[in-house]
């Protein structure tokens, strides 16, 4: 038994176990990959940018000292003049999900809006991972042929 002052959906935009019909269906925060590449402000850009590539990504997420989400860098950014602070070329405040959200849902909404990836964070904004469309739509097609379209939205 839990006793969790803030409610439910705090709870699950923490990224907090849960349990029940749908504590098993794939979500933001379980697809979304921990090993992307991060940064922050006061870096040069060309080393982020080096860094970036090498790990195999073309995005990198901007965080403070504690991992809340400041910004973002796209392949577009990454390009920028390499001597640049990453705060000055950074795409700042960008959209960020919970680590709750279903991963059809994110698929649909990333295949949408032809987003290649985006970060997942807690409510307090401290990233959890990257969600790439890819690893989305992968997720969401196999959870769709093994479970049956009935367990598609959450």
């Amino acid at each position: 038994m839990y006793e969790y002052a803030s409610g439910k959906q705090d709870w699950l935009a923490a990224g907090l176990p849960t349990e029940g019909r749908t504590a098993s269906w794939p979500r933001a925060g379980t697809v979304a990959r921990e090993d992307a590449p991060t940064c922050r402000l006061t870096e040069r850009l060309g080393d982020v940018a080096e860094r970036t590539r090498q790990a195999g990504w073309d995005v990198c997420v901007v965080v403070n000292e504690v991992g809340v989400v400041m910004g973002l860098l796209r392949a577009e950014q990454l390009e920028g003049e390499q001597e640049a602070r990453v705060e000055a070329v950074m795409r700042p405040g960008p959209s960020t999900f919970r680590p709750h959200v279903p991963i059809a849902e994110m698929a649909q909404l990333m295949i949408e809006h032809d987003l290649g990836a985006v970060p997942v964070t807690t409510g307090d904004g401290v990233l959890v991972g990257v969600l790439r469309r890819e690893d989305a739509a992968r997720a969401a097609l196999a959870w769709r042929r093994e479970h049956g379209e009935e367990h598609e939205h959450g």
